[in-house]
């Protein structure tokens, strides 16, 4: 676990989380160029990643090749698209990214952290 402390002209604001989250802020952070849309998105991708795990989450990311907001319905749920892995691919972990299977179109798709907009 890590502990993350910003301080401004309010005081001082701390919070604990695991070192993944703390990674992922890091990693948007530097994308982003703001360390506060860093945290916050990183949480937002702890409640989508737990989502996925749980069954289907309902969600919504910056696409950036059509120039637009994407809405989306995933799962990484294993009992939900068991016979749709080869174990042949990669962790999005590796590239910083969120993968996921695409219940609408039935294929395996990823998100950048930082494209994620919100989650249902």
């Amino acid at each position: 676990m890590k502990t993350i402390v910003a301080v401004n002209n309010k005081g001082i604001n701390g919070m604990v989380v695991s070192n993944k989250t703390a990674r992922h802020a890091a990693v948007i952070a530097r994308r982003t160029g703001s360390e506060e849309m860093g945290m916050l998105k990183s949480l937002l991708i702890d409640t989508l990643k737990a989502k996925l795990q749980a069954g289907t989450a309902h969600f919504w990311y910056w696409k950036a090749s059509t120039q637009e907001v994407r809405e989306a319905w995933g799962t990484t749920n294993h009992p939900l698209m068991a016979n749709k892995i080869i174990g042949t691919g990669y962790s999005g972990e590796q590239v910083n990214t969120v993968k996921y299977w695409d219940i609408e179109k039935g294929a395996f798709r990823s998100l950048r952290y930082e494209t994620l907009l919100a989650v249902a």
